[in-house]
């Protein structure tokens, strides 16, 4: 199985290193649509979606996502990847989406880069919470049809899956804790 990491700007370095610990992947970092036709499957990290949004579109590597994600490619977006794979960004009619996952999210709705936490988030299907490390996250406003919500904290969604595709509010790259890893890898 060959994992790839959408490598535009962001974390993705940290999502590298967990598949690798979690082992029996490869992974390729994902930047053009040649590096995508490598992957069997995809995660798009944190980062700044304004930017890796305009970018994507210039480069048509959105257009190439949104067209494997319909071919069944299990995607999984976390924070910024999750804002990018949603419907659409309340206040925000300007923000590029790639509309995978049939959600609404809000953007910093914890707060600014200078109010980042980390706390436990239990998740439906594990026995124990997992760490939930938060930076400038958004939340998930709007459930559509078919959308499971796996997660909330302090009563606000923030984990959710949709058939193969996968989205949390928080950075799970950036824990030791590999079980999201693992059960994206079971997807």
């Amino acid at each position: 199985m060959t994992v790839g990491v959408v490598a535009i700007q962001g974390d993705f370095e940290k999502h590298i290193e967990a598949l690798h610990s979690v082992g029996g992947v490869d992974v390729v970092e994902v930047r053009s649509r040649e590096d995508l036709a490598k992957a069997d499957r995809l995660i798009i990290p944190g980062g700044e979606s304004t930017t890796v949004g305009l970018l994507m579109a210039r480069f048509g590597l959105g257009d190439a996502l949104q067209q494997r994600a319909a071919e069944g490619m299990p995607m999984w977006g976390t924070c910024m990847g999750m804002i990018l794979m949603c419907e659409n960004v309340e206040n925000r009619s300007d923000q590029y989406t790639l509309g995978l996952l049939d959600i609404d999210v809000r953007r910093n709705a914890f707060g600014a880069q200078v109010h980042s936490f980390e706390d436990a988030v239990p998740l439906h299907g594990l026995d124990e919470p997992v760490c939930g490390v938060f930076i400038r996250a958004p939340v998930v406003t709007r459930l559509g049809e078919g959308v499971a919500e796996l997660g909330r904290y302090e009563g606000q969604v923030v984990a959710v899956r949709q058939g193969n595709l996968l989205g949390t509010s928080f950075h799970p790259e950036l824990t030791d804790d590999r079980r999201l890893h693992r059960y994206f890898l079971s997807l």
